[in-house]
């Protein structure tokens, strides 16, 4: 699916509103960008023929699929449930040429929030009963913030996997390079007072201090996912 992303020329939002209690809001949002993909579809981008408009709570399928759900080890439970109140939006209308898919949760605090790029595989794992093919994602993303600092953590967690989908992003770049794509990736985070510091130097901060917008390239992020760690220490 990540590569998926990447071939299909993707734009990625990830946008996270924290409140000085440690409560809050999380979205990712990936939007094909339809210039970039009609370039690498050729004739078949008018050819396309595609409609789904599909709102989900990630509980809903816990409850529809309870009888798979019952049967789950307690360890595999204790995942699915922290992705309870998750909710998802795909809309894919080759009509309208919108492909885009919403995924957020409103979090108590925001190390209780699961990793929402895994959310959809294990909706299908859900439904199909198959083993946890999120798993198979090479690295991890959590979140931490003790009211003053706040961390992105993302970590490795499969090296050879890492390494297979290194050489298929350089195969994909190499076979994409003629093509003008837009295949970014974008953090926009809000905190409840102002910015001291952050790590990466190339964070654009508001003019109130209080807001953040980092950008990267899409291809960059799944070669090297600790590029986009990140820690902001507040005022």
């Amino acid at each position: 699916m990540l590569l998926g992303l990447l071939a299909t020329s993707c734009q990625i939002t990830e946008t996270i509103h924290l409140n000085q209690d440690g409560t809050g809001r999380i979205e990712t949002e990936s939007l094909r960008d339809e210039h970039s993909y009609m370039q690498l579809a050729g004739e078949n981008y008018s050819k396309e023929e595609k409609f789904e408009d599909t709102t989900y709570v990630f509980k809903d399928f816990i409850t529809k699929y309870s009888e798979t759900f019952s049967k789950l080890p307690a360890s595999e439970k204790a995942i699915f449930q922290k992705y309870a109140t998750v909710n998802v939006h795909i809309k894919k209308s080759s009509y309208e040429k919108e492909f885009r898919t919403k995924i957020n949760q409103n979090f108590d605090k925001i190390s209780a929030v699961p990793d929402l790029y895994k959310t959809q595989e294990y909706a299908d794992d859900l439904e199909h009963n198959y083993a946890l093919t999120a798993e198979e994602h090479y690295y991890s993303v959590s979140y931490a913030f003790d009211g003053s600092l706040f961390k992105r953590i993302v970590k490795i967690t499969d090296e050879v996997e890492l390494k297979k989908q290194q050489d298929k992003i350089s195969e994909l770049k190499t076979r994409v390079a003629n093509f003008k794509i837009n295949q970014s990736y974008v953090l926009k985070y809000y905190f409840p007072r102002k910015i001291k510091s952050v790590s990466n130097a190339n964070a654009k901060i508001s003019e109130d201090k209080k807001a953040l917008e980092l950008q990267f390239l899409l291809s960059d992020c799944l070669q090297n996912p600790e590029s986009t760690n990140l820690e902001v220490i507040l005022e």
